[in-house]
């Protein structure tokens, strides 16, 4: 039977959603247990939390001082030490988990298998290439342990309700020195985060200019939306790297998508291919983006949100 270790992602003593889909995942294995590992200086706080999520067999908490940051090489050699013993360790397939769960697998001599979208045994799995326009099967060696990033625009989170224990563990590890945190730089924002916001609304290069940027934050408000962008609204400096869409930037699966001013490149269909529906507004009705949106509006976005603003109020 499947034993599986998540590893929690938490920031500001809060548990990543991102956990729970993992659960989801793991649950696909039909496994006999699913443990969920806390990395932090202080986790209990982070460990009540992740104890809610239904399914889960035990939360084990390791305390230390250096864990008070996500730093990949502090983190890695750690949970190398807790996965004995366990068939597979999954992490999420965000900037954390892209970070980490590289540097587990180079520890346990074992190739990682990336962006699993769906479970098809306990070693076959099937995850996207060529930036989502195939899916590919790829088995893992049954004889070493699965390390895994979990594609989180592809599992719906697990419910809650749980009450699992709680248990501290001490690991015994050698951690590194040449790494150390220096500082966070990251933008702040009162809507909603773009990666698991429900509702996103996001512009192009169709909008014009950075001043007209305006009219999709408005309008984001209107359905208290988060913001996102296409790359080419971002290199044209319309709007800030982090809200970029797509294969280079974020992938998202919320439950309404407004596309406006977006053309519909590959490399950005390939970010919202999870979303429940779609909107396009653009007009250019040939646009690529019409090829996959729910409702399509063709026609001056200038013209059309104002109305759309309207008929919101």
């Amino acid at each position: 039977m499947s034993k599986v270790l998540i590893i929690a992602e938490h920031h500001d003593g809060a548990l990543n959603a991102a956990t729970a889909k993992c659960v989801t995942a793991a649950q696909a294995l039909s496994p006999e247990v699913i443990d969920i590992v806390v990395l932090a200086a202080s986790p209990d706080e982070i460990a009540k939390q992740a104890a809610k999520i239904a399914g889960v067999s035990r939360v084990l908490t390791v305390a230390n001082a250096a864990n008070a940051q996500p730093i990949a090489q502090t983190l890695a050699p750690q949970i190398a030490k807790l996965a004995d013993g366990y068939s597979h360790v999954f992490g999420p397939s965000t900037t954390f988990g892209k970070d980490l769960m590289p540097c587990v697998a180079a520890l346990l001599g074992v190739a990682q298998v990336s962006d699993v979208m769906e479970v098809e045994s306990s070693h076959v799995f099937k995850r996207p290439i060529y930036a989502g326009n195939a899916i590919i099967t790829v088995e893992a060696p049954a004889a070493h342990t699965v390390v895994a990033t979990i594609r989180t625009a592809s599992w719906s989170e697990a419910a809650q309700g749980g009450d699992a224990p709680v248990e501290a563990v001490s690991v015994e590890a050698s951690l590194p020195q040449h790494t150390r945190f220096i500082g966070l730089a990251g933008a702040s924002s009162d809507r909603p985060d773009l990666q698991s916001a429900k509702r996103v609304v996001s512009g192009g290069r169709g909008v014009g200019s950075k001043e007209n940027f305006k009219i999709v934050y408005d309008f984001a408000d209107k359905l208290g939306a988060a913001v996102g962008a296409s790359r080419a609204a971002v290199d044209a400096g319309y709007c800030p790297n982090e809200m970029q869409v797509g294969q280079t930037g974020k992938i998202i699966s919320p439950e309404l998508y407004v596309a406006i001013g977006i053309s519909g490149a590959i490399q950005h269909l390939t970010g919202i291919k999870d979303a429940g529906t779609i909107v396009a507004i653009n007009k250019d009705g040939d646009a690529p983006i019409f090829e996959v949106a729910d409702i399509g509006l063709v026609g001056d976005l200038f013209t059309i949100l104002p109305e759309l603003e309207a008929a919101l109020s």
